[in-house]
C-alpha cells in the first residue's frame, strides 16, 4: 500500500502543517469571542431593512468597545462587543438607531463577565484533555491483547499523536483566520473540537482493529508476513471505507457552510478542517507509525 510505503512523504506534510498552526497560534493567537474573555452581545433586526455592514463598521469605530459585526439573517445584525456600562449601552443602542432615525428591534441583549469567561476557557481546555485521555485509555484496553509486533500502548501513543494533530490544525486555521478575517472562536468552536475528535478516533479504530483482525488471522493460521504488509493491507481494506464516510459528511458540511445561518458558519468551517485533517491523520498517520515504531523497536533489539 502507498500510504505505508512513502510514509515519510506524509510524515513531512503533516509536520509542516501543524508547524505552520503552532506558528500562526504563537503570532496571532486566538480571536476569543465574548464567551471566553467577557463581553456583551447584542442582537438588533431592522424591520425596514439594515444597513450596510461596511457603514455600522464606521459608525461603531468612535465609541472604542471593540466592536465587531456578524449579520444575522436578511435583515439583522449580531454586535459582539467588550464590558458595557449604562451609558455606553445607550450609545452604542443610538449607533444602531442612527441617532434614532432608523427603526431597530432589540432581541437580544447578552454580557459575559470576565471571571465567568476565564472559568469557561478553562473549563473547555480541562474537557478537551479528559476526552482525548478517555480516548487513550479505551485504546489501551480494548487493543490490551495485542502484544506483538508493539504494544498496546502503542497503539494508544500512536492515538494521542494523531488527536493531537487534528486538534492543533483547525485551532492553527482559526488563529489564522481570527487575525486576518476577524473570525472569533466561541463555545461552538469547542464543541466542533470534540466533535473532531470522536470522528477522528473512529476512523483511528478502523484500521487499528482491522490491523488487529489481520494479526489474529496470520497468528491463527501460521502465516508469517512482515508487519508492515500487514499494515499496508488493513489501510487498503479500509481506505474505500474511511473515505467514503468521510466525503458524505464533508458534502453535508458544505452544505451547511454555504447555505447555513451566519451563526452557524464558523462551526461548520472548523469541523469541515478538522475532519478533513482527522481523516488524513488516521489513514496517512496513524497506521504508518505503527510500522515505523515496529521498525525502530526491531533495530534496537538487534543492536542488543
Amino acid at each position: 500500500m502507498f500510504v505505508v510505503k512513502y510514509r515519510k512523504i506524509f510524515y513531512t506534510l503533516s509536520a509542516v502543517l501543524v508547524l505552520v498552526s503552532i506558528f500562526a497560534l504563537a503570532k496571532w493567537h486566538l480571536n476569543l469571542s465574548i464567551d471566553f474573555k467577557g463581553g456583551a452581545l447584542v442582537e438588533v433586526n431592522y424591520p425596514n431593512g439594515r444597513p450596510t455592514k461596511e457603514a455600522l463598521d464606521v459608525n461603531l469605530k468612535p465609541l472604542n468597545i471593540d466592536a465587531s459585526v456578524l449579520p444575522t439573517g436578511d435583515t439583522g445584525y449580531i454586535i459582539r462587543t467588550a464590558n458595557l456600562d449604562e451609558a455606553q449601552h445607550a450609545e452604542l443602542l443610538q449607533v444602531l438607531s442612527n441617532n434614532n432615525t432608523a427603526n431597530i428591534e432589540v432581541k437580544r441583549f447578552d454580557t459575559v463577565g470576565p471571571i465567568l469567561g476565564s472559568e469557561l476557557r478553562g473549563k473547555s481546555l480541562v474537557s478537551i484533555i479528559l476526552v482525548i485521555l478517555a480516548i487513550v485509555l479505551f485504546i489501551t484496553y480494548a487493543f490490551r491483547k495485542v502484544s506483538k509486533p508493539v504494544s498496546s500502548w502503542i497503539y494508544g501513543l500512536i492515538a494521542i499523536v494523531a488527536l493531537l494533530h487534528d486538534v492543533i490544525v483547525p485551532t492553527g486555521v482559526f488563529a489564522f483566520l481570527g487575525h486576518f478575517k476577524g473570525i472569533e472562536v466561541d463555545t461552538l468552536f469547542v464543541t466542533a473540537i470534540l466533535v473532531i475528535l470522536g470522528f477522528s478516533i473512529h476512523d483511528t479504530i478502523v484500521v487499528f482493529d482491522r490491523t488487529r483482525e489481520n494479526l489474529r488471522v496470520n497468528h491463527d493460521k501460521g502465516i508469517k508476513e512482515d508487519f508492515e504488509h500487514t499494515v499496508g493491507k488493513s489501510v487498503s481494506q479500509t481506505f474505500a471505507r474511511s473515505i467514503n464516510t468521510s466525503l458524505t459528511v464533508v458534502l453535508i458540511l458544505l452544505v451547511l457552510y454555504f447555505m447555513g445561518p451566519e451563526t452557524t458558519k464558523n462551526f461548520a468551517l472548523a469541523l469541515l478542517v478538522g475532519i478533513v485533517a482527522g481523516t488524513y491523520s488516521s489513514i496517512f498517520l496513524g497506521s504508518p507509525l505503527l510500522v515505523t515504531i515496529a521498525k525502530w523497536q526491531e533495530k534496537k533489539r538487534s543492536k542488543k
